[in-house]
């Protein structure tokens, strides 16, 4: 019986093993696209009856929305480009948007005569994926900033007269608020039960992402613009006062902080360490243990937009210049060039929408992925 028994449970196991060793093949086959290796332009659009903005696209494995100015969102086609549909939400769009199985997420705002105007002119929309129809608007006091995040069924984000709020993904229903003195206008990030965000008189909070209530708060001397990273217990952050930022996650203490050449807009996490994008129009890498500086290197102009990171390197899109570089998260060194044409750089930020690399432009957007044997496509709205 025992014997049987044995039987059974190793033919189980090998069984286990066997499933295990499928999952891993199917993992091998959607790693996520490398940077370093030759890309070329796989198609591209460009914009006509409005032009491109510095929010971010949002994407998803088979769509784009990319902002456009005169509050318009575009839907295109990862594969070619082609549009998909077109919305306009009445007035500008105020932050980057974040997509999701429901469709899209939008900010908006309507023109007002200044801060003090007592109309509301904020709004969020859910527009459908395949449609881009709205679904639900909800409107605020003032516009959202920076950029939207989201869990699997709330969304979160700053706006410009102090609030943080938390939406309901499906109603468009507030589920709390939280108030501050100053503005907020950058990116939040989720890790665990916590939201980390920056204000702009550079404060870094810890909120619980079910209350909102405040779980700590880090004083900086400067304006906290771009997203944090979080990593191994610890949050990484950049400000505009010049310094890295490194802070215990689970209580804010300051692990270490290591000043740079300028104001510092936006930071990466690699294998190697935490990549910081400085106004001296450098970029530094820094141990994520101790601060220690890596390596730096110059590129060609400032760096606005949030870099890309992936295993083999980090993307920079530089506002001078005609090409994004990509660095190796080693030792510097330029692993990659992406020409995008002369002065034709935006802060928004490159993003990967499956194994397909998008880089906005000042004309439109660019789709880059591994050589093929069909031609580039060009589309144009």
């Amino acid at each position: 019986m025992q014997n049987r028994f044995f039987q059974l449970s190793l033919i189980f196991a090998l069984i286990q093993l066997q499933a295990l060793g499928c999952l891993a093949s199917v993992g091998q086959t959607n790693r996520r696209l490398a940077l370093s290796q030759p890309l070329t332009i796989l198609w591209q659009h460009q914009s006509v009856d409005e032009q491109t903005t510095n929010l971010t696209s949002a994407a998803d494995s088979e769509r784009i929305y990319l902002p456009l100015t005169r509050g318009v969102l575009l839907s295109m086609s990862v594969k070619d480009g082609s549009t998909l549909w077109r919305a306009e939400t009445g007035g500008e769009l105020s932050a980057s948007p974040v997509a999701d199985g429901r469709g899209v997420y939008v900010a908006s705002q309507t023109s007002y005569a200044g801060k003090l105007d007592a109309r509301a002119n904020g709004a969020l929309r859910l527009l459908g994926s395949t449609t881009g129809v709205t679904l639900w608007m909800r409107t605020l006091p003032r516009p959202f900033r920076g950029s939207l995040a989201e869990n699997e069924t709330t969304l979160f984000g700053g706006t410009e007269d102090g609030r943080v709020y938390a939406i309901n993904k499906k109603t468009g229903g507030i589920v709390w608020t939280f108030q501050h003195t100053a503005e907020f206008a950058s990116t939040p990030v989720l890790s665990g039960e916590q939201i980390y965000v920056g204000s702009t008189d550079g404060v870094m909070f810890a909120l619980q992402q079910e209350t909102g209530k405040p779980s700590w708060r880090y004083q900086t001397r400067g304006a906290l613009p771009g997203a944090a990273v979080v990593s191994d217990g610890k949050i990484f952050f950049g400000s505009v006062d010049g310094y890295v930022y490194a802070l215990q996650e689970t209580n804010g203490k300051l692990r270490w902080r290591t000043r740079t050449g300028a104001s510092v807009q936006s930071v990466a996490l690699t294998i190697n360490g935490v990549v910081a994008a400085s106004f001296d129009n450098f970029v530094y890498s820094f141990s994520q243990q101790s601060g220690r500086q890596q390596w730096k290197r110059q590129l060609s102009g400032r760096i606005v937009a949030q870099p890309l990171a992936s295993d083999d390197g980090v993307l920079f899109a530089p506002l001078a210049g005609d090409a994004c570089v990509v660095l190796s998260p080693r030792d510097g060194k330029q692993l990659n060039t992406l020409p995008v044409g002369a002065d034709n750089n935006v802060s928004a930020s490159p993003i990967l929408a499956g194994d397909v690399l998008i880089i906005t432009t000042r004309n439109g957007v660019l789709a880059f992925s591994p050589p093929a044997n069909k031609p580039s496509t060009t589309s144009s709205r």
